[in-house]
């Protein structure tokens, strides 16, 4: 039986629907007819501005964020699609904290609603730094779509790491 590792906490008859799927090649087309465009934000000038908008429209009183960029680092294997860091430096007899946030390569080439979700989660770690009731809470403010968005993003790193496989053979 295949492993869903990015599903491995959904309930068994949503993992059957996505291995049915999957054994029928039918994923790729779910995702395109859901997810038909891609979107535009390709440049860490781009990402960084597209973040500072939405932070802007849902957390004006969150700290400010120094950097935003694509990480071609970041690895999707260890569960990190996106980052978020202070970094403490010491500057005369000051000590400042600079955030940043790194988004993982591979959401250069999704679409938009996945680009979103992924900021939107690292954005509500500015508020709260746990996984716990009040963060999600918060995703679903600043995106009414978030658990559907993830949901679908984990279909389609499934579907990525299929291809791969297959391609490896």
């Amino acid at each position: 039986m295949l492993e869903l590792k990015y599903l491995a906490a959904y309930s068994a008859d949503l993992q059957a629907q996505v291995r049915n799927m999957l054994a029928q090649d039918k994923l790729a087309v779910y995702l395109q007819q859901r997810y038909p465009e891609r979107h535009s934000v390709q440049s860490d000038k781009a990402l960084y501005q597209f973040t500072t908008d939405l932070k802007q429209q849902y957390l004006r009183n969150s700290p400010n964020i120094d950097k935003v960029l694509y990480d071609s680092k970041l690895d999707v294997l260890r569960h990190a699609l996106g980052l978020h860091t202070a970094i403490s430096r010491v500057q005369g007899n000051k000590l400042t904290a600079k955030k940043e946030i790194r988004i993982a390569s591979l959401f250069r080439d999704t679409p938009p609603e996945f680009l979103q979700m992924i900021v939107v989660h690292e954005l509500a770690h500015l508020r709260e730094k746990d996984h716990n009731k009040a963060f999600y809470k918060l995703c679903q403010h600043m995106l009414p779509a978030y658990h559907q968005y993830e949901f679908d993003l984990r279909i389609y790193l499934t579907w990525r790491d299929t291809q791969a496989k297959r391609a490896a053979q």
